[in-house]
C-alpha cells in the first residue's frame, strides 16, 4: 500500500524528473548528474530548511495527503424505515411529523454554563499566521452570523506590531487582539462564542488577564502543543528588524537574527526570511490543575483544552485530568489535518490519525464513565470537510462528541467569498463563478435571507462572511437529510449503532459493527419468526 510518495509534493513545490521513482525514498530511479530540478533533495541542496514548509507561505493552507490505512470513508451511515428519535414530546412519528427540515441540528457544550451552536461545528484556531490575520474579518463575522463558535489561536498578541507591554512584561495594549474580538462581538447573538487560545508565550504575556479585563470573555482555551503540529507554532518574518523584535519579546527565532553571519546572509539575500517559533509545552498534573484554578479565580466561566495527536499516554492525561478539573470542552486534534504553518513531513508522518484517535477517545471515555467519572464534552478535529464526516464523527464518539472542529473547510468559503468580492469589483468573474450570475444577489443563495435579517446592514457584511454562512447552511441541510435518513431528529440521539464498518479491520479498530454483522440478529429474528 502506497501511503505517501516522499521527496516530491506540490505543497513544497517539488517534483520528480523521472516517471520511475523508488517507493521508499522517492528518489528518481535514475538520478542524473546535471539534473536541473527539482525533488526535495535537489532543492534542499541550496535552499535547506526552507523546504521543510509548504508554500508559498502566507498564501496557502496545506493539508497533508498521506493515505492512511483507515479513515472515515471506511464507515457508512445506517438508514432506517421504522420509527424516529428526537421528535418533540408527544409527537408520534409519521410522514407528516418526521420531515427532514424539522431535524434539529443544534448542539451545546459546557460543564454547567452551556454554549449552544446552530450546527455542530466550529472554526479551527486562527492564530498568528498572515493568512489567519488577513481573513479574520470574513471568518469572525461568518462564524457570528452562522451561530457557531470562533477560536482565536495562539500568539496573536505576541506578534502584534502594536503590542505594548508593562514593566512586568504583561500586555498593556494589543490592537490586533482588540480588533479580532470586537469584530466577532459586533455580530454575535445568542449562539456560539469567541474563545482565545493560550500557549506558553501567551500565558507569560498575560493574555488571559487581558481578554478578561478588557473584553469580558467568558471562555479561555489552554493548548497542549499542536501549534505547527506540536513544535510550537511557526510564522515567517521577512525583515531583520521584525525578527529581532520578536526575539526580544522572548520567542525562538531561527536562524538567530542576532548573529553577525546571519545578518550578513540576510543582507546578501541568501537568507530571505526568518521563522518565529513558540516554546514546546510541557505538561504535568499539578501545574495543569493549578492553571485551571488560577483561570477560574480570574473569573472565566468556561475553560477548554485543545490537545493534539500525541501518544496514547498524553491523550489519557488530557481526558482524565480534564474530567477531574471539570473543563467545559476538550478538542482532540488528529493527524493529518491541515494548516498554514506546519512542517510538511510532520503533518504527514507525526501523530495518531483522527480515525484511530477517535476510536481511542470512545474506548477511554467509556473507561472513565464506568469508574463513575463525568467525561468532559468532547470535539474532534483533523481532516473533516462535509456533513457526512460530521455525522460519522459524532456517531462514532457518541455520546461524548458534541461537535467537529473544521479548519481549512471553514476558511475556504471565507476566501472564496472574499475573492468573489474582488472579482466583482474588477468586473473579472471567472467562468466557474459567472455561470451562476453576475451580481451578489444572483451568486449567493443565502444573500436575500441575510438581507431580510440585517436590512441595510447587509452592505457592511463582507462576502467572505456570507460565504461562510452559506457553507454552514449546506452543512446544516445536508446533516438534516442524513439524520432524517437515520430517523434521528436531534444531535443527542445519534449513536454508534447508526454506523457500519465496511471492512473487518475498520470494525477491529473502531468497535463499529462490520456491515455483514450489523443488526444481523434483529434481521434473522424477523426471517425466522
Amino acid at each position: 500500500m502506497n501511503l505517501r510518495r516522499p521527496n516530491a509534493n506540490e505543497a513544497t513545490g517539488t517534483f520528480n524528473r523521472s516517471r520511475s521513482v523508488v517507493p521508499m525514498s522517492g528518489i528518481c530511479t535514475t538520478c542524473l548528474d546535471g539534473c536541473k530540478g527539482g525533488c526535495e533533495v535537489w532543492l534542499a541542496s541550496f535552499r535547506g530548511r526552507e523546504v521543510i514548509y509548504p508554500g508559498p507561505f502566507g498564501e496557502v493552507t496545506a493539508g497533508a495527503d498521506k493515505n492512511y490505512p483507515l479513515d472515515y470513508s471506511h464507515l457508512n451511515i445506517q438508514g432506517y424505515g421504522v420509527g424516529a428519535k428526537g421528535l418533540p414530546e408527544g409527537v408520534e412519528a409519521g410522514p407528516d411529523t418526521a420531515k427532514f427540515p424539522d431535524v434539529n441540528a443544534e448542539t451545546e457544550y459546557g460543564w454547567s454554563k452551556k454554549v449552544k451552536m446552530r450546527i455542530p461545528v466550529f472554526t479551527g484556531a486562527l492564530g498568528s499566521t498572515d493568512i489567519a490575520r488577513e481573513n479574520w474579518e470574513d471568518t469572525a463575522i461568518g462564524a457570528a452570523i452562522a451561530g457557531i463558535t470562533l477560536v482565536c489561536g495562539e500568539n496573536v498578541c505576541g506578534i502584534d506590531p502594536g503590542l505594548e507591554l508593562d514593566k512586568l512584561g504583561k500586555i498593556k495594549k494589543s490592537p490586533e487582539m482588540d480588533r479580532r474580538i470586537e469584530i466577532y462581538k459586533k455580530y454575535h447573538k445568542d449562539y456560539g462564542e469567541i474563545l482565545v487560545q493560550m500557549n506558553v508565550e501567551d500565558t507569560r504575556f498575560g493574555v488571559a488577564e487581558y481578554v478578561l479585563d478588557k473584553h469580558k470573555l467568558d471562555t479561555i482555551e489552554l493548548k497542549w502543543g499542536q501549534g505547527a503540529k506540536c513544535i510550537g507554532g511557526e510564522i515567517r518574518v521577512k525583515s531583520l528588524e521584525r525578527a529581532l523584535e520578536l526575539k526580544k519579546r522572548g520567542y525562538i527565532v531561527t536562524p538567530d537574527p542576532t548573529l553577525h553571519e546571519i545578518q550578513s546572509a540576510f543582507k546578501d539575500g541568501s537568507i530571505k526570511e526568518f521563522e518565529r517559533h513558540s516554546r514546546l509545552g510541557f505538561i504535568d498534573k499539578e501545574s495543569f490543575m493549578n492553571e485551571i484554578n488560577r483561570l477560574r479565580k480570574l473569573g472565566f466561566k468556561r475553560i477548554t483544552l485543545k490537545t493534539g495527536a500525541y501518544s496514547m499516554v498524553e491523550f489519557a492525561m488530557a481526558l482524565r485530568w480534564g474530567s477531574e478539573a471539570k473543563i467545559d470542552l476538550l478538542t482532540i486534534d488528529g493527524a493529518p489535518g491541515g494548516t498554514g504553518m506546519s512542517p510538511w513531513l510532520m503533518m504527514n508522518e507525526w501523530g495518531i490519525p483522527t480515525f484511530y484517535l477517535e476510536a481511542l477517545t470512545y474506548e477511554f471515555a467509556q473507561k472513565l464513565t464506568k469508574k463513575g467519572m463525568r467525561v468532559p464534552d468532547l470535539a474532534i478535529a483533523g481532516g473533516f470537510s462535509d456533513e457526512s464526516g460530521v455525522f460519522k464523527a459524532i456517531a462514532m464518539g457518541s455520546p461524548y462528541i458534541k461537535a467537529v472542529c473544521l479548519g481549512r473547510a471553514i476558511m475556504i468559503p471565507g476566501m472564496v467569498g472574499k475573492n468573489i468580492s474582488k472579482w466583482l469589483k474588477e468586473n473579472n468573474l471567472p467562468k466557474t463563478v459567472s455561470k451562476y450570475g453576475n451580481t451578489v444577489e444572483e451568486l449567493f443563495v443565502c444573500y436575500e435571507e441575510l438581507k431580510e435579517k440585517y436590512g441595510n446592514e447587509i452592505k457592511s457584511i463582507p462576502l467572505g462572511a456570507i460565504g461562510i454562512y452559506t457553507f454552514a447552511q449546506k452543512i446544516k441541510v445536508g446533516l438534516q437529510q442524513l439524520m432524517a435518513g437515520s430517523r434521528k431528529f436531534r444531535i443527542s440521539t445519534i449513536s454508534r449503532n447508526d454506523l457500519m464498518a465496511l471492512t473487518e479491520e475498520a470494525e477491529k479498530v473502531s468497535g463499529i459493527s462490520y456491515v455483514m454483522n450489523a443488526y444481523r440478529k434483529e434481521a434473522e429474528k424477523i426471517l425466522n419468526s
